[in-house]
């Protein structure tokens, strides 16, 4: 993981779409079926929209049928961080980005093999680097 970044909400406003600041900094979700990532699948990694931080690789993207960007697995090296979550009168497991403290999405344990995770990750709070870009 790269070094933290800490920034004013004014930075953080000057710099990202109303979406994903709603998203990444006030812990919002975007409508199922909405983002533009859900149904994307090229080979490449994704990225948090925030601060560039490497989250998850396309080998370990999967239909999920949720609505929402899927992976059952991070990126190596602590780079997405997990926090209890019981907004909504519901006990949800939080995911962030370590390095900004971005607000990604959930994590649920009903995911694929091999580790029976699905990260629900919203796509406003990602970027996609293609391999070869």
């Amino acid at each position: 993981m790269s070094d933290k970044i800490v920034k004013s909400e004014e930075e953080w406003r000057a710099e990202l779409t109303p979406e994903q600041y709603y998203v990444t900094r006030e812990h919002g979700t975007e409508r199922a079926f909405t983002g533009a990532l859900d149904k994307h699948y090229e080979d490449g990694t994704y990225v948090c929209v925030c601060c560039g931080e490497p989250l998850f690789s396309s080998d370990t993207k999967f239909d999920s049928g949720s609505g929402w960007p899927s992976f059952y697995a991070p990126m190596d090296g602590g780079v997405v961080g997990e926090t209890e979550d019981n907004s909504f009168f519901m006990r949800r497991t939080e995911v962030h980005c370590n390095r900004c403290d971005a607000h990604l999405g959930h994590v649920f344990p009903d995911g694929p093999a091999p580790t029976g995770l699905r990260y629900c990750i919203n796509s406003a709070s990602l970027a996609f680097e293609g391999e070869g870009d």
